[in-house]
């Protein structure tokens, strides 16, 4: 007798398992469930087998071959365009199935004496037999009824809990005669059940059901996946282990290593070439597969381990499925239900709670806590917050059902009927992406005031004048188009706290949301004027006659953002003559290419026009690029200097602060003013706070973040700091070239350079512990310092990624460029020698 062996599914309810492996290629027992049918089929004197394949077809070919070295005769049957169902696939190879044969499914473990359903089968003289079993919950199941004869009268697939009009269920095998392939169309999909058998019902075919006594399990999803291997360990069903029982019920491979101090519960299955060590606690139920090492002290609690997985030192693992290759790094956690997928990595002390699924080849970073499904992204990083905010790819890692959790969370952190301000750009995504984060809100009782699309600025004038508890704005990342930025404000409209973000990082991960009643739903209200406001606050620090008299012409790029639907409004307030370029609102980000093409044409409007300056706004009214009389570009150091030396004209003995990172031209204008410069740490909200906190500051931040007016309000603001610009160049009457020429020369130059998140740390320690406390600067990284001149290097790590940065600054252009390879070198080659420890290892 043939067999045919259904192993075409795919197994969508076993992902991640099955992304890159057929179903019927999952493993129970360190063996795919397609090899424990074939030796089922084999015990049972079946031995020429018609194998019919669809999802990822070569990896059974591979593995089986022609089944020889398996004790039978395999052919292969490939649907190639189209799945044809568990019928149409048979109906595919009539050709070969010229005598009563057998259907069994490919993704069950069962132990049933098939030879017994065949006889079944021919005594009743049969068309159809189908081989049944009964189970005590059917509803996942096709449910049959027998007659007395056992003759089938009724079929329902699936059935509802009303429906449930019986216990026995089809388990997918079956014997059949050739001939009831005729009432099944060629190359057409077709089921068996809800086809093939209701016919051959209608038409009064002999057909009967054959209730099996034995073990069966439908691996249909991840707990019975689990559950069967449990079973097997425990002898419930007869399966072949392919290792010797050492002792009962602990089955060992071949050269595998466990240490005398390692503890083994039975029942346990441990394969070949592993390494068990020291302290190790393997409880009873766990599976572990070939070439797996295991670190000391770790704790295993009925986990399933594929092949190839390594796990670190103290970590543990509980009623979990590692898939092959991952590696778990020290301490880490696995909780009950979780299934991490092939060549993943969990790092060191992160956890993945209950229930969690993992995609292949994904990177959870150390300490990190997962409790949602990582499908998209390719990270799941410790915090939520990096330098800037919460950022991400945009419907990737940052999708609606984050926003909402993270709304949630941030909500949980304030006392129930707080307001908070939500805002954000013009663009598609960030709109869904707010709408979600609201309802995350509002579900913890938080009201909201939707300002919806407007500049960021904007959100930070209302957030106080509103009298909220905080603020969210939503916005595309200024650095990475297809990434999307959320940032969280305080009452004042300064980003929040570290404290703060480990408040709602708390909240997150560790899911400590609360829930109100309906009554007590946050309510959103769309509050009016807000244009008008931030005009009127804007006014009151402008010497207004003096732009006015002036009758600046100026030529402003928006680029196509959200400020472009704000500034002008203002400007034609100030008697400006205003030329617009690209104020139209785009739905998608400007490219940097394209930007630095806007630019240009810019410069040549500019020219002429014969404007007094040209700017290019961008990052949602936050950062801006000036254009000189000539048409060239005014950015970075250049601008900083520009805009400190403007204002130290204007208020002379007052404080300007700066990220650690500007060039020293600050500290020179401000000598010449008598000035003082507060550096603070690189990031934005640094700036902001040490702007607010310190009083006679008349300017905070750099050309790379944008600047700040603090008695405007906290926060960065490119539309002000023109309007203000003009205001100094009409009460100063100069120009933007006249200001250059009086800029100090400006020799400043970075270099990035990869760094280990690892070895970051250490490298901070070895450049302290190399320099002299006194060339010592550590406001942020380190930065060694002349003080003797303004020469210095800082060497930056990166908040946000597995980079360094070396910044060199001086006013002579040699000693940059050689210290910046000197300190390039140095570097490198600290963090070579720290990688070579650490794979050591």
């Amino acid at each position: 007798m043939r067999a045919v062996l259904m192993a075409g599914g795919s197994g969508t309810r076993l992902r991640p398992l099955t992304c890159d492996l057929p179903k019927p290629m999952v493993p129970i027992l360190n063996r795919p469930i397609a090899e424990h049918i074939i030796n089922l089929l084999r015990r049972n004197n079946i031995t020429e087998i018609i194998a019919t394949l669809y999802y990822l077809p070569d990896v059974m070919r591979d593995y089986f071959q022609d089944g020889r070295e398996f004790g039978v005769e395999i052919t292969y049957a490939v649907e190639d365009e189209q799945p044809l169902g568990t019928a149409g696939c048979v109906k595919n190879v009539e050709d070969l199935l010229q005598n009563t044969f057998l259907v069994i499914s490919g993704d069950s473990i069962t132990d049933f004496d098939l030879q017994a359903a065949i006889a079944f089968h021919r005594q009743k003289k049969s068309k159809a037999t189908l081989v049944l079993t009964r189970v005590p919950n059917p509803m996942e199941f096709g449910v049959v009824i027998t007659d007395q004869e056992q003759k089938i009268s009724r079929f329902l697939e699936k059935p509802s809990s009303s429906e449930i009009f019986s216990d026995t269920v089809n388990t997918g095998t079956y014997i059949l005669e050739p001939e009831v392939l005729e009432y099944l169309p060629l190359k057409q999909e077709s089921d068996f059940s809800k086809d093939l058998f209701p016919l051959l019902l209608a038409k009064g075919e002999p057909m009967y059901g054959y209730i099996a006594e034995g073990y069966w399990c439908d691996v249909g999803h991840l707990d019975a996946y689990r559950e069967a291997q449990y079973d097997a360990l425990e002898k419930k069903v007869k399966l072949y282990f392919a290792y010797t029982e050492e002792s009962p019920g602990i089955w060992l491979g071949q050269n595998t290593y466990i240490d005398p101090t390692a503890r083994i519960e039975p029942p346990a299955l441990i394969g070949d070439n592993c390494r068990i060590g020291s302290g190790v606690v393997i409880e009873q139920g766990c599976v572990i597969g070939d070439n797996v090492t295991i670190g000391a002290v770790s704790d295993l609690k009925r986990p399933i381990i594929w092949n190839g997985v390594t796990i670190g030192d103290e970590s543990y693992l509980a009623a979990c499925v590692i898939a092959r290759g991952t590696r778990l790094d020290r301490r880490a956690q696995v909780l009950e239900g979780a299934i991490i997928g092939p060549l993943s990595i969990v790092g060191e002390e992160a956890q993945i709670s209950s229930n969690v699924r993992v995609w292949p080849s994904k990177r959870i970073e150390s300490g990190a806590i997962l409790n949602i499904n990582l499908i998209w992204g390719s990270t799941a990083n410790r915090n939520l917050f990096g330098q800037r905010g919460v950022t991400g790819l945009a419907n990737i890692d940052i999708t609606p059902e984050f926003a909402v959790k993270l709304g949630a969370a941030y909500g949980s952190t304030l006392k129930a009927g707080s307001q908070v301000v939500v805002s954000r750009d013009q663009r598609g995504f960030s709109r869904m992406i707010s709408r979600s984060l609201i309802s995350g809100l509002m579900s913890v009782g938080i009201d909201i005031q939707n300002l919806e699309a407007t500049a960021i600025p904007i959100s930070r004038t209302m957030t106080p004048k509103l009298g909220v508890s905080g603020g969210v704005h939503l916005r595309a990342h200024p650095d990475r188009m297809d990434h999307i930025l959320i940032e969280f404000f305080d009452d004042e409209g300064i980003n929040i706290s570290k404290s703060q973000e480990k408040k709602i990082e708390g909240a997150y991960f560790k899911e400590d949301l609360r829930r109100v009643g309906i009554a007590d739903i946050g309510i959103m209200a769309y509050p009016a004027q807000i244009i008008e406001t931030y005009r009127q606050t804007f006014e009151t620090q402008l010497d207004l006659d003096s732009i006015s008299n002036s009758e600046p012409k100026i030529v402003i790029d928006y680029a196509y953002g959200v400020s472009g639907a704000i500034l002008p409004q203002l400007l034609t307030k100030f008697g400006c003559d205003a030329i617009v370029l690209n104020a139209s609102l785009r739905q998608t980000s400007v490219p940097t290419e394209e930007r630095e093409s806007l630019l240009h044409q810019l410069g040549q409007v500019v020219e002429a026009v014969k404007a007094n300056l040209g700017a290019q706004v961008s990052a949602n009214g936050e950062q801006f690029i000036l254009v000189d009389e000539s048409g060239l570009p005014i950015r970075g150091e250049w601008l900083t200097a520009l805009m400190v030396n403007t204002i130290f004209t204007a208020y002379p003995r007052s404080i300007v602060v700066v990220p650690v990172e500007a060039s020293s031209a600050v500290e020179q204008i401000a000598r010449r003013h008598d000035g003082r410069v507060i550096r603070t740490k690189s990031n934005p909200t640094a700036l902001m706070e040490a702007a607010q906190a310190n009083s006679n500051v008349s300017l905070g931040g750099s050309g790379d973040t944008g600047f700040i007016f603090p008695q405007l309000h906290p926060g960065f603001d490119a539309m002000f700091s023109l309007a203000k610009l003009l205001e100094m160049l009409a009460t100063q009457g100069r120009s933007l070239v006249q200001i250059q020429a009086e800029l100090p020369r400006i020799c400043h130059k970075s270099y990035v350079l990869r760094c280990p998140w690892k070895i970051k740390g250490a490298l901070m320690r070895y450049l302290v512990e190399i320099h002299h406390h006194e060339q010592l600067e550590l406001i942020d990284g380190v930065k060694i310092i002349n003080p003797q001149n303004d020469n210095w290097v800082l060497i930056l790590p990166d908040a946000g990624d597995a980079f360094v940065h070396i910044v060199a600054n001086s006013d002579d252009r040699e000693w940059v460029d050689v210290t910046l390879r000197e300190y390039r070198h140095k570097v490198q080659k600290f963090i070579e020698h720290e990688q070579d420890n650490l794979n050591s290892m």
